[in-house]
């Protein structure tokens, strides 16, 4: 997974998940808190009191439950869908989130992330030899984006 960025047209933070090759990607745009939260944890930043995604990660432990893996499942109407599978003490069960709740989540687990395969045939990007250009530098601007930029 590749993660947060701005799109310099519409100046939205957006996730970009890649395929394990990095062959294709899906970009999903996001909400300012989500992008925020993904890119803290993706930074190992520690915020002093815990933020949404870490409480829900704090009382998941407390309840001995487990992220197993997050799937983006659905793609409708240009709205993502996505599912938390926990195992718990009861087996496993599955809950519906936006994914950029799922991945934020699945991050501070250690969770892997998946996207279905109906998903990946409406969204998924196929990189091409002549946009290694664009490419570079997009995967550049990601590396330089910091939480402050999404305070603006």
């Amino acid at each position: 997974m590749k993660v947060v960025g701005i799109d310099q047209h519409t100046m939205m933070p957006v996730v970009v998940i890649t395929d394990a090759e990095e062959r294709g990607f899906i970009p999903i745009l996001i909400g300012p808190a989500e992008a925020n939260a993904i890119t803290i944890q993706m930074e190992g930043i520690k915020p002093p009191r815990p933020i949404t995604h870490d409480l829900l990660k704090n009382i998941l432990d407390g309840f001995g439950a487990k992220v197993s893996r997050v799937v983006i499942t659905e793609l409708k109407d240009e709205t993502y869908y996505a599912r938390i599978y926990l195992k718990t003490g009861k087996g496993e069960i599955d809950i519906d989130a936006r994914p950029s709740d799922a991945i934020a989540l699945a991050l501070r687990t250690d969770a892997p992330i998946f996207i279905s395969e109906e998903v990946a045939a409406k969204a998924m990007v196929i990189h091409r030899e002549e946009e290694d250009k664009e490419l570079e530098e997009f995967r550049k601007f990601l590396d330089s984006v910091t939480p402050q930029d999404f305070a603006k």
